[in-house]
């Protein structure tokens, strides 16, 4: 419900860089805190040069939310560093359904086309770096 609007807004940042979609390979998780094992592996196979994790965590009633936001993201930033490829966050992490929604292509804007571009101005940079 969340994560396919900003799969979309990340495709469609792309699309406006001049990326075909043939060129971006997309991997299902079953969620956040999974991310950064794939991740990994993606970036660490030497076939990318940019990792885009997209999700969404939304807090219950319960500390799971701190608990797989906080690993979510320290994760990812670890996998990042530890390959040399950049690896962008586009985890959401909302009070609500609906904060996410806004998030994911609504009235403030959508994280996923954000962390593509994000995505390319980091390769981008890298490869202009000694």
């Amino acid at each position: 419900m969340v994560t396919e609007p900003l799969l979309e807004g990340a495709l469609q940042a792309f699309r406006e860089q001049g990326l075909p979609e043939s060129a971006v390979d997309v991997a299902w998780v079953p969620g956040s805190f999974e991310l950064p094992l794939v991740a990994r592996r993606l970036a660490a196979s030497g076939g990318y040069h940019g990792v885009v994790c997209l999700g969404a965590v939304i807090e219950g009633d319960t500390t799971h939310f701190e608990h797989v936001s906080r690993e979510a993201a320290s994760g990812i930033a670890a996998a990042a560093q530890e390959t040399g490829v950049p690896i962008m966050f586009g985890v959401l992490t909302t009070h609500t359904l609906e904060q996410a929604m806004e998030r994911a292509g609504g009235k403030r804007g959508n994280e996923g086309h954000k962390a593509a571009l994000g995505v390319l101005e980091m390769a981008s940079l890298l490869d202009g770096l000694p």
